[in-house]
């Protein structure tokens, strides 16, 4: 199968296989049985913006618009596989890096704050965002126009695949045991479940803002590294539903 067709079939299997080890788990069992009804809508709202709606919106409108805007450029940017997986999985990783530290600055802090209201780490709440949210994120503009800009863009969209189904592990409760091999070898490097939780905290949010690697929060003083999991995750909010889709300001 090509790389083309295989990349959302990897974030698929992976999203699959969380929610059936969610669902296999006494705990996880236990936390969505407890989850409100508004929660599942908005949760099941912002999955279906996030894994069909801007995918759409990519290969269409956006992509439309860099046709226009560089006509001329298509296909212009030859990189080999390797070098088109960094791109994406490394570059990118840092552009979002600062986009995710701009979502909790005070000017566009209640525009993410619905992120926020996730109390527990679950797979299904990964996408739980205003509706709108998504355009204000690097990922919608930065991949489409290194999809029209690349050649051979394999390597990017692997890169992006792994980056989508990371994202739906670190919002897991599917730990790592911080004793094994595994995880001496994945923990300097890579932001794990654990290392998400503490950015999900209600008390210390303001830390581990990066989605792939530890090396931007480590450089720029944001990390925050412990093994053990937060107390409670999540902030209060008065909004109602449909301010939290539409507009989330108070």
């Amino acid at each position: 199968m090509d790389i083309q067709n295989f990349a959302p079939v990897i974030i698929f299997i992976t999203f699959i296989g969380l929610v059936g080890w969610t669902i296999t788990n006494q705990f996880g069992r236990t936390q969505l049985l407890v989850k409100s009804r508004e929660d599942w809508l908005i949760d099941g709202i912002g999955l279906m913006i996030q894994g069909i709606l801007i995918p759409l919106l990519q290969a269409t409108l956006v992509y439309w618009l860099y046709q226009h805007l560089l006509p001329n450029h298509q296909g212009c940017l030859k990189l080999s596989p390797v070098l088109s997986f960094l791109l994406s999985f490394v570059l990118v990783d840092y552009l979002y890096y600062w986009n995710h530290r701009l979502l909790h600055n005070k000017l566009f802090w209640q525009v993410h704050q619905v992120h926020h209201t996730v109390t527990q780490m679950d797979v299904l709440g990964t996408s739980r965002n205003t509706l709108w949210t998504s355009l204000l994120i690097v990922y919608l503009w930065i991949h489409t126009l290194f999809l029209y800009l690349l050649a051979a863009p394999t390597g990017y969209l692997l890169g992006v695949s792994l980056t989508a189904a990371l994202d739906l592990w670190r919002h897991s409760r599917l730990m790592i045991f911080v004793n094994s091999w595994f995880y001496q070898f994945l923990s300097p490097w890579l932001i794990l479940p654990q290392d998400h939780a503490w950015h999900h905290c209600s008390e210390i949010y303001h830390c581990n803002y990066g989605a792939n690697l530890k090396i931007w929060d480590k450089l720029h003083g944001t990390y925050y590294e412990s093994k053990e999991l937060p107390f409670a995750i999540g902030i209060p909010t008065s909004l109602t539903f449909i301010k939290k889709l539409l507009f989330p300001f108070s």
